[in-house]
């Protein structure tokens, strides 16, 4: 098994993977603050509806995610044929469309541990810099994300997992095409169907030792809080 380690069908996979969810994690973070800050101090009618569909592809096979993504970027679509013009390739079985589809379902993870740190800010210090002449920009860097850095780290952590997990909706949008889009997830399960149960070993446990580090250091973070 050892020497599967430095065989391209495992390199490609961690490597393109990590890369993925490198991006993809930053997107959702950064998404994340924004669509959170918006929900939490905005008021507007259709709210609740609009956080539904946020939250939407939690629940959602991630199939189905990976179905619509293909509506809205096929080649055949507008948007397909924008982004086809404009980069002179296929949005479609490209690795920066499991970049897109780690997003999306990932997003519904970092938005709701984002809000509960937002939320959990007291509303009279977030006033109390308002009336001191803060726009709400100041509020949101100087008061309400100090104050909530460790839901911020637990969003991130989140969405870095879920993103390196995602299976389903990258399958349909990336495809699984060995060292341009085959991510770990695929890889394992191309292994297993192809009775590599040595890689898949390797894989596996490159995804759990990854995922387990992380969460390990969110726990702790919250320990010590």
């Amino acid at each position: 098994m050892a020497s599967q380690l430095t065989k391209p069908e495992f390199i490609h996979p961690l490597l393109l993977s990590l890369k993925v969810t490198l991006f993809s994690s930053i997107i959702v973070f950064l998404l994340g603050i924004f669509i959170t800050w918006f929900m939490t101090v905005i008021r507007f009618k259709g709210k609740t509806v609009l956080e539904t569909l946020f939250l939407l592809p939690m629940v959602l096979p991630p199939t189905v995610v990976g179905f619509v993504l293909l509506v809205i970027f096929g080649r055949r679509t507008w948007f397909g044929k924008l982004i086809e013009a404009l980069f002179d390739h296929s949005f479609i079985f490209s690795w920066y469309a499991a970049v897109v589809a780690a997003v999306v379902v990932a997003f519904p993870l970092v938005y709701q541990s984002l809000k509960a740190g937002f939320l959990s800010v007291e509303r009279e210090l977030q006033d109390s810099a308002r009336s001191m002449g803060a726009n709400e920009w100041q509020v949101l860097v100087h008061i309400t994300m100090p104050l909530s850095w460790r839901a911020l780290v637990t969003g991130y952590v989140l969405g870095f997992a879920r993103g390196l997990g995602e299976f389903g909706a990258t399958l349909m949008v990336a495809g699984n095409i060995p060292g341009r889009t085959q991510t770990i997830p695929t890889g394992i399960y191309l292994a297993v169907d192809s009775g590599n149960t040595a890689l898949a070993w390797l894989l596996s446990g490159a995804t759990i030792a990854l995922s387990f580090g992380m969460l390990l250091f969110t726990g702790k973070l919250k320990g010590a809080s």
